[in-house]
C-alpha cells in the first residue's frame, strides 16, 4: 500500500490484532491479492536499521505466503520492545498474528 488514502481505508474500519512487540491492522480489499503497508514509528523503533530489518522480515514473510493469504491489507504497526527480538522470533510473532487475523475474518 503507497498512498494515504489507502492506509485511512484500512484504519478506518479495522480488523486489529496484536502482541507486546508487533500489531497488525487489517481490513478486506477488493482486489484479489493482499497487499502490506508499514506504520513503524521513529518513537517506538528510534534507530533506521531497526526499522528497516523489521520490515525487511514482513515482507518476506507475506512473500512466502502471500498464496495462503486471503485478499486483505495489512498495516505492520511495531513497538518499543520489538528490538529486543531476534528474526525468528519476529517472523514468529507475524505469523502468530496473521493466523488470528485469518480466523477472525472467516468467524
Amino acid at each position: 500500500m503507497l498512498t494515504p488514502f489507502d492506509f485511512n481505508h484500512v484504519f478506518q474500519e479495522s480488523i486489529r490484532v496484536g502482541s507486546p512487540f508487533l500489531t497488525l491492522v487489517t481490513r478486506r480489499n477488493s482486489l484479489d491479492h493482499p497487499r502490506l503497508g508499514f506504520a513503524i514509528a521513529k518513537k517506538q523503533v528510534k534507530r533506521a536499521h531497526e526499522r528497516n530489518r523489521i520490515k525487511r522480515l514482513a515482507k518476506e514473510y507475506f512473500r512466502h505466503h502471500q498464496h495462503q493469504l486471503p485478499n486483505i491489507d495489512f498495516i505492520l504497526m511495531a513497538k518499543q520492545p520489538v528490538v529486543d527480538l531476534d528474526n525468528q522470533q519476529i517472523v514468529e510473532t507475524l505469523n502468530q498474528l496473521c493466523q488470528r487475523i485469518i480466523a477472525k475474518q472467516k468467524g
